[in-house]
């Protein structure tokens, strides 16, 4: 497990409209999330989407960014991504769960681990939480999520679905 593993807003949205968020308590024990993140989802519930509530969820804690600098030098994001950036930059050696493509080529630019809601759930049936990824990445889809084909494929595969 990753001493800190830090959330952006989509894995969190996703794999609660799946109603399987508490695979990140599985998997990870605890998440963090900053600011940013918190209100994003309070935006999406405000125009009706169903995105959890944070607060709801004891393993789930909202840390600041404690160098507010780093967000400046972590351009062309959003503020959820920026911030969850950011934190990941203060604490060496944590594990970042984002989707964002563009705030995946950043995080790997800076050495942050990452993986992504589709990753979550790879790890979730390899450690036996779920019995398969076909039928929630098809879920993901119908909602709206953006999975590539070679991806996919290579999920599936690494699964054994």
């Amino acid at each position: 497990m990753p001493e800190l593993a830090i959330s952006n807003t989509s894995p969190l949205f996703y794999l609660h409209r799946l109603r399987h968020l508490d695979l990140l308590q599985k998997l990870y024990g605890r998440i963090t999330v900053p600011a940013a993140i918190v209100n994003e989802l309070k935006a999406g519930r405000d125009q009706g989407e169903d995105a959890p509530e944070v607060a709801d969820y004891s393993w789930i804690e909202v840390r600041p960014v404690r160098v507010p600098q780093l967000i400046g030098l972590i351009t062309d994001l959003g503020p959820g991504e920026a911030e969850v950036l950011a934190l990941a930059l203060e604490e060496a050696g944590s594990l970042v769960i984002l989707d964002d493509r563009l705030a995946r080529e950043v995080a790997k630019l800076q050495n942050v681990r990452i993986t992504g809601t589709a990753g979550v759930l790879l790890k979730a049936k390899q450690e036996g939480h779920i019995s398969a990824v076909a039928p929630l990445l098809d879920q993901l889809t119908q909602l709206g999520f953006r999975l590539g084909d070679a991806v996919k494929a290579s999920i599936l595969r690494l699964a054994q679905d």
